[in-house]
């Protein structure tokens, strides 16, 4: 159980929230929303013991455990996907290795009666009760599903972490975070780094996960799914709801409505018993009842209609300048990460005056294309930009490519030109940083704040060639909208990276199917583009197609085709022997840690010694059958 008590968060001697309480139990689903800038990452930093408050306190149980996950943070390197994700058993494998070790010293003593002897066997005991409340799952196999679960393929995992994006970095850490399985999980916008497959298992995992788990997240859908509980920060106070999200939305309306209603009858009554005092004041026969209603009117308690927080960011984008008709024309461009190719014969013109959508699973290139034509990445191939071109880009890692140490104002005031303070000020006010807000630095600043800043930064020069790769992750609900009517009215040449079929709708003229390293284009809007493909929604686009056997149709096909079938179906049941095994294993490891855990097994020196060598050897044997399933997987993939 958490319990936050009279907390109150101060910056610049302004209230980002005050004397807020509530309390979080053991399996409670809560959804933590609010607009941009409200103090929901602080909050969660808070919780996590990463930030102090002003005043207030924050009460955790002695050994309880939380995971956090921030919207941004250093990643390790130097590692593979699967040793770093395994990073998250570091407790266990260390206590693994101690086992070893007092189970080899124990081996080669003889000197049973004496204090040395006794105090191994009670940190033996000590370490295996450890290892016993940790759980005695298989490290690896629990490794690779989560993993798996988040996207990565079984390929993946032998990869350097140095050679995927920030995103997919984001995602092992959410992996060591589940792996560790912690009374609470705070999650800070998770799914931002996650396309729709991912989404979905994370739902999956959340919703039937045995601890507590606090999501700030501006995906109404996946709150919808997980959440059983909101809270919402707003002008500095909380509203506290058991429903999901959408839920909350009816009966915070329901219950602004009461309150509206029981005011204005109020209101009434008050101003009725006011013109009675005032009318009968001076007159003696009604002075009994004058008196009367004065003091009914002082017992009043004045009902107050909750404020509401309407502030919301307004701006358009510049005219465009003029460009060629041609404004982009690319013929066979390439591109590989080591040996793996993500963009492999690529034509694709772009013509002045087209709202282009890039859409396709996350790794299929959209965001590799991006970096491409803005010049931020060398490739192989053609790219010819047009005439008088000028590109915006507003990138998925924009928060990182932000000053950190440079304030909200200065950011702006490094890249513009013949622009006076006063301007500046009026556009950062446009996108709700004003007075001293202008002044903090960029390091405190939330997700969306900084989504906010890089936006308006895109203002400070007349572009005609507009590429944005997801601009809404880290964006409010209200602040998607404000910026789709902004889109709506530039009049420059666009692509669109995003999985935001609602957002995309109105806003392209074509769109760009990204798979398998080629593109495809499809004249039309989003709607137009999923009709032809005859699928609902880009969810679908975005699910890996089912894998289905090949079939040989005839005689005549290549005899290669029915042998790999052969040995796919060899496989697949040596797979199932390898998992029964796996399995048995696992029980009779558990069954060993739990005997070795009893301190009276020591008391029989042999049978110590027994027991140990036993436990040994099975996880010696689990480790190779674990090796072995792990090679059939990867065969398995490779002949998919």
């Amino acid at each position: 159980m958490i319990t936050v008590g009279n907390l109150s968060v101060l910056f610049s001697g302004k209230p980002l929230f005050e004397d807020i309480s509530f309390m979080i139990q053991a399996r409670d689903k809560v959804g933590l929303t609010g607009k941009n800038g409200a103090g929901k990452s602080t909050l969660l930093k808070i919780i996590a013991k990463m930030q102090e408050p002003t005043k207030g306190t924050v009460a955790i149980p002695s050994g309880y455990r939380i995971g956090y996950l921030p919207q941004e943070m250093k990643h390790a390197s130097g590692k593979t996907i699967f040793e770093e994700a395994k990073t998250a058993f570091k407790e266990m494998l260390d206590l693994e290795g101690e086992l070893n070790d007092l189970s080899k010293q124990l081996e080669i003593r003889t000197d049973y009666e004496s204090d040395e002897y006794h105090a191994i066997i009670e940190r033996l005991n000590d370490v295996g009760q450890r290892l016993s409340l940790l759980g005695s799952g298989s490290i690896e196999g629990e490794t690779e599903k989560i993993l798996l679960g988040l996207g990565f393929s079984s390929k993946d995992l032998h990869r350097q972490m140095d050679e995927f994006s920030g995103g997919w970095k984001m995602r092992v850490e959410l992996a060591k975070i589940l792996l560790q399985m912690p009374d609470a999980v705070l999650l800070d916008e998770p799914t931002n780094h996650l396309d729709i497959e991912s989404i979905q298992w994370l739902e999956s995992f959340l919703s039937s996960y045995p601890g507590a788990v606090v999501l700030v997240s501006h995906d109404r859908a996946f709150l919808d799914v997980v959440t059983e509980r909101t809270i919402e920060i707003t002008l500095g106070k909380i509203e506290d709801y058991k429903a999901s999200y959408s839920k909350y939305v009816v009966l915070r309306k329901e219950r602004r409505d009461q309150q509206m209603a029981a005011y204005l009858n109020q209101k009434k009554m008050i101003e009725d018993t006011e013109k009675f005092i005032e009318r009968f004041r001076a007159k003696a026969s009604k002075a009994v009842q004058v008196q009367s209603r004065i003091k009914q009117l002082d017992k009043v308690e004045r009902i107050e209609v909750e404020a509401e927080d309407n502030a919301s960011m307004h701006f358009r984008f510049p005219d465009a300048p003029r460009s060629g008709k041609v404004v982009l024309n690319l013929e066979s461009v390439k591109k590989s990460f080591g040996q793996k190719e993500v963009l492999k014969h690529v034509d694709l013109m772009v013509e002045r005056g087209d709202k282009i959508a890039f859409v396709g699973r996350n790794g299929e290139g959209k965001t590799t294309l991006s970096k491409i034509i803005t010049s931020n990445l060398e490739y192989e191939g053609v790219l010819e930009k047009g005439h008088n071109v000028n590109i915006g880009y507003f990138a998925q890692n924009q928060a990182e490519l932000l000053d950190p140490k440079a304030t909200v104002l200065e950011t702006l005031e490094n890249v513009a030109r013949n622009i006076t303070t006063l301007q500046l000020r009026s556009i950062l006010g446009s996108f709700l940083f004003s007075g001293d807000a202008v002044d903090k630095k960029v390091s405190v600043l939330s997700g969306g704040e900084k989504g906010r800043l890089a936006l308006a930064r895109l203002l400070l020069e007349p572009i005609n060639l507009l590429i944005l790769d997801e601009p809404t992750n880290h964006l409010d609900m209200r602040s998607k909208d404000i910026l789709k009517e902004a889109l709506k009215q530039y009049n420059g040449t666009m692509v669109l990276v995003s999985h935001d079929r609602e957002f995309l709708d109105g806003l392209c003229n074509k769109v760009v199917e990204f798979k398998d390293g080629l593109i495809k284009e499809f004249p039309g809007g989003i709607f137009e583009f999923l009709q032809s493909r005859k699928i609902e929604s880009l969810k679908t686009l975005e699910q890996k197609a089912p894998k289905q056997e090949k079939k040989v149709e005839n005689a005549q096909k290549p005899s290669i085709n029915t042998s790999k079938s052969k040995e796919q179906k060899q496989i697949e049941t040596r797979l199932r022997n390898c998992e029964d095994k796996i399995a048995s294993l696992e029980k009779e490891v558990e069954k060993l840690e739990s005997n070795l855990a009893d301190p009276d097994v020591y008391a029989d020196g042999e049978k110590a010694k027994k027991l140990l060598a036993d436990y040994e050897n099975k996880k010696e044997e689990l480790s190779k059958y674990m090796k072995e399933w792990e090679e059939l997987l990867m065969k398995q993939e490779q002949l998919a």
